[in-house]
């Protein structure tokens, strides 16, 4: 008996997510990372650091946005994370993972809008 689930015919299951998340997760991490040593630098090389000079660093737009993209960056790097755990350990019930990942969204999102509304007060 031939096996015919190899080669270019084979059947192919799943969400077909694979290489666009694992990238995803990269560059997303790699942001994160290069935003934590922008950080680090500005927090080492100041000289007096305290509430006025955080202020005046985040009181910069370009700064602003900068952070407003690495945040979205980090909520998109947490979506893929949870998503994944819901689709790899909550398959016996398609309505509970539906659930948990609408839950997840609405949460993210919310985050992100706290996110902004905390950013542009400064």
């Amino acid at each position: 008996m031939a096996n015919n689930n190899i080669g270019p015919k084979r059947l192919v299951v799943g969400a077909g997510y694979g290489m666009r998340d694992w990238l995803a997760q990269r560059v997303t991490a790699i942001l994160m990372a290069i935003y934590t040593v922008i950080i680090l630098f500005l927090f080492l090389t100041g000289t007096r650091f305290n509430y006025t000079s955080w202020v005046s660093v985040f009181g910069m737009q370009w700064f602003k946005l900068l952070t407003f993209t690495v945040i979205v960056a980090l909520l998109y790097h947490a979506w893929v994370g949870v998503r994944d755990i819901w689709m790899d350990y909550v398959t016996h019930s398609v309505v509970l993972r539906l659930i948990l990942q609408v839950a997840t969204i609405v949460w993210l999102i919310a985050c992100a809008g706290y996110a902004a509304q905390i950013l542009w007060r400064v």
